[in-house]
């Protein structure tokens, strides 16, 4: 698959710029003054214990949450405050750590679902699946189908994606966000139930998608190792704000790290 043109305004600004976003849920304080960046084709990951405040920056960003103070930008164009459609419609994509494939549908089908923002034909050509329509339901399968030769789903491709293994059931969520098209790519725990041989395919599909796409990830993960070895830089969170951000071996060694994880005595 090519990589997609980029604008002449990527080269100096970073693709995402969070700042100073809080979100509350009445009394209690979700995330408080969270600031980050991410830049064009960076893996930035996110990490901390449970309740950290993960899921709720990952809702924050595609819309699902409104935070009561801060700023989002996606490409220097402010996002905080947009319905999900239209941030996925700016080219946010996002999986799910909890699959959310339709299991009666194939692997081609499943995928298409991806492209119904960027068809252009209404219901009704749709429908008689004449002419344009028909141009159009043909070169989104064949993205499809790039996509599927990217992420080895070949042998899947024709099968019900209830009966096929969990791990390759989790290969096409990631494949299914990356139908998107999208600029910035919400990878929410990818290897969640993963065995180790799972995991390590995952992690080999997440880096090719990046090389080949060119796109900008941010990852959400509990599988230390996997964070450590793919990352760009490291996020971390507890109790909802910033305790330190960095590369993986400054963050490794960061004390407020090791006390939030291994507790004050370690």
């Amino acid at each position: 698959m090519s990589t997609p043109p980029r604008k002449p305004a990527e080269a100096g600004r970073p693709l995402l710029e969070v700042s100073d976003v809080t979100l509350r849920f009445g009394g209690v304080s979700a995330l408080t003054d969270v600031s980050f960046d991410v830049a064009h084709d960076e893996l930035f990951a996110v990490i901390g214990p449970n309740g950290a405040g993960k899921t709720s920056i990952f809702n924050c960003l595609n819309g699902v949450y409104h935070p009561q103070a801060g700023r989002i930008r996606l490409d220097g164009v402010d996002i905080m405050g947009r319905r999900p459609a239209a941030i996925a419609a700016m080219g946010v994509a996002r999986t799910f750590q909890n699959l959310g494939l339709f299991t009666n549908l194939d692997v081609v089908e499943n995928l298409m679902l991806g492209r119904h923002h960027l068809m252009r034909t209404g219901y009704f050509a749709g429908a008689v699946w004449f002419g344009r329509a028909r141009r159009e339901e043909v070169a989104h399968r064949a993205r499809c189908e790039e996509i599927v030769e990217l992420l080895d789903l070949g042998p899947y491709r024709s099968r019900p994606v209830g009966l096929v293994p969990y791990g390759v059931q989790k290969r096409i969520e990631l494949g299914r966000a990356l139908a998107m098209e999208p600029r910035l790519l919400l990878l929410d725990e990818p290897v969640a139930g993963m065995n180790l041989e799972e995991t390590e395919d995952m992690a080999r599909y997440v880096l090719g998608a990046r090389h080949e796409l060119g796109v900008s990830m941010v990852l959400v993960e509990h599988d230390m190792h996997l964070v450590m070895d793919i990352a760009d830089r490291v996020m971390v969170l507890d109790f909802g704000q910033v305790i330190a951000t960095g590369t993986p071996a400054e963050v490794q060694n960061d004390p407020a790290v090791i006390r939030a994880y291994l507790g004050q005595a370690s």
